[in-house]
């Protein structure tokens, strides 16, 4: 998978590194932040969301949290994919 024009300009140095996870999940990868004029730019929790290679909406479909306690959920979470290979050594 090679990167073009457009995904370069966008994501620069990790232009490579998302459209292979943009290939791998099958879905396009979010915008990474939340702009702000207050308080600069956050993370956005669907771009975590995404990056986590969680189902799209698994944490931020939720009216209860904000996008604060959205963003503490999946710092707080375990990555599917690692949990899988852990759980795999644990078994054998």
């Amino acid at each position: 998978m090679v990167p073009d024009r457009r995904t370069l300009q966008r994501w620069g140095r990790y232009a490579d590194a998302i459209t292979r996870w943009e290939h791998i999940t099958g879905r396009p990868a979010p915008a990474p932040a939340l702009l702000n004029d207050a308080d600069g730019p956050r993370p956005a929790p669907a771009y975590v969301e995404w990056l986590m290679g969680l189902p799209n909406g698994w944490v931020t479909d939720s009216d209860d949290l904000t996008q604060n306690q959205q963003i503490t959920a999946l710092g707080n979470g375990v990555l599917p994919l690692r949990a899988v290979s852990a759980l795999s050594l644990l078994a054998a």
